[in-house]
């Protein structure tokens, strides 16, 4: 990653999902629709879990932040893409490009390593219930989130990092929704071998020590789970995980097939549907996996804002 960057091209046309009037305006109706229930959804947690005392535990604290990452990844592609829909914005300036990337690997990133230390917390809580408070302490939470922003911070810088050692001199037509990473490099009129494969490898060593933990915590919950005589027992011990094991299949399967499997094996319209999954779907997901599937959640909220009959 040597060499001076000799940038000719300022701005981007972001070419979007598709060109036909008529879909436009059909998606813009879809997408702002599922925008709105991604920044409720999510604030919605947000404030619950600070609202309800029952709900001030690690576990929840973690979902908090969780649900502040979605809206981060969410917004970071968006408010472009319905604008993109309208016709409002037809171009991006490269600053905007590595913004919106590095926000969007950023938040990415650190919804990642918040995933895995939020099976940590299920693994002590399950497997050491008596050194619970103690392991799972304050300090210790505010350790493993900072770790969590920083590790996204530094992925960010990567890819970030890497774009500004290239130069744009050609086509400046982004076949994408969103400033993404492998369409940027096709434009690129630089060849840089680094930087084709230092963001794969900083993101595939993200994703295989996030899975790497989550493995070994759920590994141990499983043996500790077998180990309890009763049904009951056993189902109450589960059922606090499914949740999570949800959102950690939908999210890893999609972040490994963008960022970390060849190019070459998929289409670029392969990779637009799978970044809109990633982007777009899983943040409107999770608040609905966390909180249908939750006993616990749906008590507070029922106790904070309901009348009992709109939740039985």
């Amino acid at each position: 990653m040597t060499g001076k960057n000799y940038t000719t091209v300022t701005e981007f046309f972001i070419l979007g999902l598709t060109d036909d009037p008529t879909l436009r305006v059909f998606f813009f109706v879809v997408f702002l629709g599922i925008y709105t229930v991604i920044l409720f959804g999510n604030l919605s947690i947000i404030v619950l879990i600070q609202k309800s005392s029952q709900l001030h535990t690690p576990m929840y604290l973690f979902l908090s932040h969780l649900a502040f990452v979605d809206i981060g990844l969410s917004s970071s592609v968006m408010p472009v893409m319905l604008m993109n829909f309208l016709g409002v914005i037809t171009s991006i300036p490269l600053q905007g490009c590595l913004v919106q990337l590095g926000s969007l690997v950023g938040f990415g990133s650190a919804e990642c390593f918040l995933l895995s230390v939020m099976a940590y917390d299920r693994y002590m809580a399950i497997c050491s219930p008596l050194l619970y408070s103690t392991q799972m302490s304050s300090r210790v939470c505010n350790l493993l989130l900072i770790t969590s922003y920083l590790g996204g911070c530094v992925n960010a810088w990567t890819f970030t990092g890497c774009l500004l050692n290239l130069s744009f001199c050609g086509p400046n037509k982004i076949n994408h929704f969103f400033c993404d990473y492998s369409p940027l490099l096709k434009l690129s009129c630089s060849h840089v071998p680094l930087v084709e494969i230092l963001p794969s490898f900083s993101s595939g060593s993200i994703i295989v020590l996030a899975a790497l933990i989550i493995s070994i915590s759920y590994i141990y919950i499983l043996f500790s789970i077998l180990k309890i005589r009763t049904v009951e027992g056993r189902s109450k011990a589960f059922s606090t995980c499914t949740s999570h094991l949800t959102a950690v299949t939908l999210y890893f399967g999609t972040i490994t097939f963008i960022y970390v499997l060849p190019k070459s094996i998929y289409s670029t319209n392969q990779n637009k549907v799978v970044s809109l999954f990633y982007a777009v779907m899983i943040p409107m997901l999770n608040p609905l996996i966390y909180s249908l599937r939750n006993k616990e959640v749906k008590g507070a909220m029922k106790k904070l804002i309901g009348p009992k009959h709109l939740f039985s």
